[in-house]
C-alpha cells in the first residue's frame, strides 16, 4: 500500500499504517511522530521526514527512510530495524534493547543513552559520520560504532561514555582528542575485536553502497568499560 502523508495528521497517520498489511510506503512524510511504534511484521518505506520517536518500541519490522529522521528514533527498540539515508537527531536508540539502526550520516547528541542486551538479544547502532555529546551514556549493552567515513571534523562530542558500565563503542579513527571518564577502557581494536562487528558493518555497507575494505584499512578504537571502575561494581555481578 501507498500513503500520501501531505496534510495527514500523524494519529491518522498511524492509524492507517497499521491497518496496513504486508509492505507500506509513506510519501511526503513532514514531522509526523510516533509512526510504526511498536509495529511488528511490517516492511515500511520512508520518504521524507518522520518526527519524533520514529519506530518506538519496534518490535520486528524494518523500516527504511529516505531523508533525515528526528529526535528519539528507536526508543526503547526492541527488535526489528531502522535504516536512515540521512541524518538522526538527539537520543537516537534511547533504551534501545534489541534490533538494528543504521544511519549513513551523523546523528545528534545522547546516541545509546541507556541501550542494554539480554542474553541473545544485542542492540547495534553503527553511524556513518559522527556522532556528538554523550554518546553511550549509561551504556549498559550492546555495540556503537561511528565510523567518520568523510567527516573533516571531530569524530564525536564531548563526555562520550559518561556512566557506561556494559557494552562496546567501536570508533574508526586514528587520533581522538577527548578526555575519557576514568570508567572508560580505550584500546586499538584487534582483528578478534572487529570480528564482532564485522557482520553488521558488511550489512551497513552494502545497504548505504559503501566499499568495507576501504573502512577496514583504518584503525578501530574499542572503548568498554573499566572492570576497576566503580559503576561495573555497582551494575554487574562480579
Amino acid at each position: 500500500m501507498r500513503i500520501d502523508a501531505n496534510g495527514i495528521e500523524y494519529q491518522k497517520l498511524n492509524r492507517m499504517i497499521k491497518d496496513c498489511e504486508g509492505e507500506v510506503t509513506i510519501d511526503n512524510c513532514i514531522g509526523q511522530r510516533y509512526i510504526a511504534s511498536g509495529s511488528r511484521g511490517q516492511k515500511i518505506t520512508i520518504h521524507g521526514t518522520p518526527g519524533n520517536a520514529l519506530g518506538a518500541y519496534l518490535d520486528g519490522s524494518e523500516i527504511t527512510v529516505y531523508g533525515n529522521v528526528q529526535e528519539a528514533t528507536g526508543d526503547t527498540m526492541n527488535a526489528g530495524s531502522i535504516v536512515v539515508h540521512g541524518s538522526a537527531g538527539d537520543g537516537l536508540g534511547y533504551a534501545m534493547r534489541g534490533g538494528k539502526i543504521y544511519i549513513k550520516e551523523s546523528a545528534g547528541y545522547r546516541t545509546g543513552i541507556h541501550m542494554k542486551e539480554y542474553k541473545s538479544k544485542k542492540p547495534v547502532i553503527i553511524i556513518g559520520e559522527t556522532a556528538g555529546s554523550f554518546l553511550g551514556e549509561y551504556l549498559a549493552g550492546g555495540l556503537i560504532v561511528v565510523l567518520g567515513l568523510t567527516a573533516k571534523g571531530q569524530l564525536i562530542g564531548n563526555f562520550p561514555g559518561t556512566g557506561m558500565h556494559g557494552g562496546k563503542m567501536f570508533l574508526r579513527s586514528e587520533n581522538l582528542p577527548i578526555n575519557f571518564p576514568p570508567q572508560i577502557s580505550m584500546s586499538v581494536a584487534t582483528q578478534s575485536d572487529l570480528a564482532e562487528i564485522e557482520d553488521y558493518l558488511k550489512e551497513f555497507c552494502t545497504i548505504f553502497s559503501i566499499n568495507y575494505s576501504n573502512i577496514m584499512k583504518s584503525k578501530f578504537k574499542m572503548l568498554r568499560p573499566n572492570n576497576a571502575n566503580p559503576y561495573h561494581q555497582l551494575y554487574v555481578p562480579n
